[in-house]
């Protein structure tokens, strides 16, 4: 992720996803009949983030990043009703072409009314924020900037299968975030620019909530203030929810504005909040970009906060 600044091959056995949008409500804050919850399992989701590291840096073009595409791919499979993969190519600038491939994940495939969760599951190619300028051509092992987000969403898919929730739920895993120039917002979000762009046939969720370097052992969730402009409604339902569960790491004021696989989603016309904690681990932000991002920065207690808000989110939806 960057500071500041194909098509589907789906068959609609999807069919039950509408071609209009539905537009968004007030969501309610009460528990929906019949939709039990289960509890997100902190412990689960760590070692979900500590088997991405464990492949390697899973940067685009390499094997570490073939390996973990199969390895996604078959977890999202033994939860979802149906994984779709949306693969394509890109040319990095002064780099090379590389293959990429977003992951969409679907739940309660019948269901008109949806929201989607998302995280990038590739990792950056280059160490070039690393304070030993020897490391700036070096990958990454991306443990919170990459591995975080995507541990959350695969316990997530876990409990969805236990618990069907009353609204449908669209995972998605984006690839390509990280191949951006430092200082060049648009040359992030790869993934993300092509899925808005090449959206299935009614893919067309109320809301998102995309999830980005959240597995701090420090973590402070701000309002980050794209989201604010550009999603208040579902911000405000963030932070509401995490006031009345009383779960530690919000902080309920302005944050940094953060250029993040939440703003093509926005374009497209789909309200989506990034959750960020930027600093990592503190305003000196010195783990980004950096060969320090690794397993023992992050904790399970971080994922589990963030995994407990989002499951509360999806089951009190109507």
């Amino acid at each position: 992720m960057t500071h500041l600044a194909l098509s589907f091959l789906l068959s609609f056995a999807l069919a039950g996803i509408p071609a209009s949008p539905v537009f968004l409500h007030h969501p309610s804050q009460q528990r929906q009949p019949g939709a039990r919850q289960g509890k997100f399992d902190s412990a689960k989701a760590y070692s979900y983030l500590v088997k991405q590291t464990q492949f390697g840096p899973r940067d685009p073009g390499s094997t570490a990043h073939e390996r973990c595409l199969k390895f996604l791919r078959e977890e999202l499979g033994k939860y979802a009703d149906v994984v779709v993969p949306q693969a394509f190519s890109y040319a990095v600038p002064k780099w090379k072409r590389v293959q990429l491939t977003n992951l969409l994940a679907s739940f309660n495939t019948r269901a008109t009314n949806r929201l989607f969760i998302s995280a990038h599951w590739d990792t950056r190619p280059w160490a070039d924020q690393d304070p030993e300028k020897k490391n700036w051509t070096k990958p990454i092992v991306g443990a919170n900037d990459g591995a975080s987000g995507v541990a959350i969403i695969l316990e997530l898919a876990r409990q969805l299968r236990q618990f069907p929730p009353a609204v449908g739920v669209d995972l998605v895993l984006f690839d390509g975030e990280d191949l951006g120039t430092s200082g060049f917002g648009g040359s992030f979000s790869i993934g993300a620019q092509h899925f808005a762009k090449n959206r299935p046939p009614g893919f067309n969720p109320r809301f998102g909530i995309n999830i980005d370097m959240v597995g701090d052992r420090n973590l402070e969730i701000e309002r980050e203030q794209n989201s604010e402009r550009l999603a208040p409604e579902i911000q405000n339902l963030i932070f509401s929810t995490a006031r009345r569960l009383m779960l530690p790491g919000f902080i309920d004021s302005p944050g940094n504005e953060i250029t993040d696989d939440h703003l093509p989603l926005n374009d497209a016309g789909i309200p989506t909040v990034d959750l960020i904690d930027f600093k990592y681990p503190d305003g000196s932000n010195k783990y980004w970009h950096t060969m320090a991002d690794t397993p023992d920065k992050c904790s399970a207690e971080s994922l589990g906060v963030i995994g407990t808000l989002l499951l509360e989110i999806i089951y009190t939806q109507q």
